[in-house]
């Protein structure tokens, strides 16, 4: 049987990249995601995605296996009246691949930042979450386990 998602993917992914702005100058930026086991079937993940122009994309929740993905699916439309949130997380060649289909999560980013098939974070980069419980006292996780268990999410 293949190995679950959940201890296949878990760590911390980064890419350190040269960003840019309309203007042409440029700056250094930071693409980071996180996959933390919650228990046997679900992970939280937590996702800072730096775009031109210095937009970005900023989600965090708690994933449940689906086949070798994690699967992020809200129940409730966005604060925008814009779709229902649902992402994926998966591997694509030697890439981490977030996907959120037809932009359904676009509420979480900027006008230029998208969760649309973003691959652009490479495997080679994960590595151990040396600061687990800094991690699991931020806010970010408290509030992904909060509405997890409140059943605001799969």
């Amino acid at each position: 049987a293949p190995a679950s998602p959940i201890s296949s993917l878990a760590g911390r992914y980064s890419k350190h990249f040269q960003n840019g702005m309309v203007d042409g100058s440029k700056f250094w930026s930071d693409d980071v995601v996180e996959i933390v086991p919650v228990d046997a079937t679900h992970a939280y993940f937590r996702a800072e995605l730096a775009f031109y122009n210095g937009h970005s994309c900023s989600i965090a929740g708690i994933a449940k296996t689906a086949g070798t993905t994690l699967a992020y699916r809200e129940k409730q439309p966005s604060y925008d009246g814009g779709p229902t949130c649902h992402l994926t997380i998966t591997t694509k060649g030697k890439s981490l691949l977030l996907d959120d289909g037809d932009g359904s999560c676009q509420s979480y980013c900027g006008a230029r930042g998208s969760l649309s098939g973003f691959d652009l974070i490479p495997l080679s980069s994960k590595r151990p979450i040396g600061y687990m419980a800094r991690l699991k006292g931020s806010g970010e996780y408290k509030q992904a386990i909060a509405d997890w268990k409140a059943g605001k999410t799969d």
